[in-house]
Formats: C-alpha cells, sequence, structure tokens
C-alpha cells in the first residue's frame, strides 16, 4: 500500500503554565493510504497533539510530517490552509454545525475554500447527503435533527471536498450506543470505498472496528493492533 503519512522523530514541546511539556517525543509512524486507524490513551497523552500535527493545523517542534509528497512541518501558512481546505476533513465529537444554516448550507460551507462553481458545489452537496443518507433531510436546521443526524451532517460536509484522509477527533463521544454503532457503520463504508480514517477514541468497542489500533501515552506510540 502507498504510505499516506509518514512521521520521522516528531517531538512537539510547548510552555504551559512556566513549564514545559512534551506530548510527542521522538514519534516515528506510518500510516498508508485507504487504511483505518484508531488512536487510544489517557487523557493528556498527546492524542490531540498528533491528530493537530496530522490535520496540519500544528508543526511539531522538531522532527518531520508528511503527507504525500508535501512536508507538512517545513510548509508555509498557505500550503497548510490549501492542505486543509483539500486534502483533509475533520470530524468532531460536537458535530460544529452552524446552528442558523440548514444541513444543506452546513454541507456547503465546507466547499467554500475550493473556489467551485455553484453547479458543482450543489452536485457535491447533494452527493455527500446522500452518502450519509440524509438525502431527505437537507432543508432542516441542527435543531430539528437528531444527534446522530447532525453528526452525519458533520461527515458529510467533509467528505464533500473528496479529501484524502478523514481526521475523526470522538465521533461518537456524544451519542448513544445503536447511533454510535450507525455512525461507525457508515465511517467503515467510506473506508471501505477508499477514504482513509484516523480517528481518536476513549471508547474500545469502537477502536476495535478499527484495521489498526495504536496507543498513545507519555508521549510514544504503541502498535497494539491484535
Amino acid at each position: 500500500m502507498t504510505t499516506l503519512y509518514e512521521l520521522r522523530d516528531v517531538t512537539k514541546t510547548y510552555a504551559q503554565k512556566q513549564r514545559s511539556v512534551t506530548p510527542l517525543k521522538a514519534v516515528d509512524l506510518e500510516i498508508a493510504d485507504g487504511d483505518f486507524v484508531a488512536i487510544q490513551g489517557p487523557t493528556g497523552g498527546g492524542k490531540s497533539t498528533l491528530l493537530q500535527l496530522l490535520g496540519a493545523l500544528d508543526t511539531p517542534t522538531s522532527g518531520t510530517v508528511r503527507l504525500g509528497e508535501t512536508e507538512l512541518s517545513r510548509a508555509g501558512h498557505a500550503v497548510l490552509g490549501r492542505i486543509r481546505a483539500e486534502r483533509i476533513g475533520f470530524v468532531f465529537q460536537g458535530f460544529n454545525l452552524i446552528p442558523t444554516l440548514t444541513a444543506r448550507d452546513n454541507v456547503d460551507m465546507g466547499l467554500e475554500p475550493l473556489g467551485l462553481a455553484a453547479t458543482e458545489r450543489a452536485r457535491r452537496v447533494t452527493e455527500a447527503l446522500e452518502q450519509v443518507g440524509l438525502a431527505d433531510r437537507g432543508d432542516h436546521l441542527p435543531s430539528e435533527l437528531s444527534g446522530g443526524q447532525q453528526q452525519r451532517v458533520a461527515i458529510a460536509r467533509a467528505i464533500a471536498k473528496r479529501p484524502a484522509v478523514l481526521l475523526a477527533d470522538e465521533p461518537t463521544g456524544n451519542l448513544d450506543e445503536q447511533t454510535r454503532d450507525e455512525i461507525m457503520s457508515l465511517l467503515e463504508g467510506l473506508n471501505a470505498a477508499g477514504l482513509t480514517l484516523i480517528l481518536v477514541t476513549h471508547d474500545s468497542a469502537v477502536a476495535h472496528r478499527a484495521r489498526r489500533r495504536l496507543r498513545l501515552a507519555k508521549g510514544t506510540v504503541t502498535d497494539i493492533t491484535r
């Protein structure tokens, strides 16, 4: 399989309340294109920091982070912004939908940075809502949707740009077990269609559905796939 992400000797250090904190320590990691990876570990163990580096939201203190042919650790703000807009989809625990916009308009907002023609944007929005099973809910506001449906809209917004990878931070954390399983089945279907999926979760039932499981604790990554 083709390597999508390659991290070499990645360390991240920052100041916190007059002391130095190092959430990542000399991390070496490769993630293949099309893989499904779950990241687990204790709170404060570095999971969010790693996801920020993978999402081109931050750069390491030392070491290299490569996404495809681009070295994110040395890219400028403009390049990182374009990569976030075009190649990386984000899904969060809190949905992050704009409450005054319909489902369709929330999905459309994710396409705004791409500069697409209106007809292409409309086509992608319709296609994304169909993929997540909400073709008949496009005119509904978030308040008119269940939690599971809101997360589906958030996923549609992320995949409408046709990213290379979907980064999900506790995507089922606010959902009951049945809805959690429905969302995971949806994500698995997207992964089976070729989308690389990397998610952070505290839920072992979610993590065990991934093909690869990583544990991140005290700044160190361990592959615990069985």
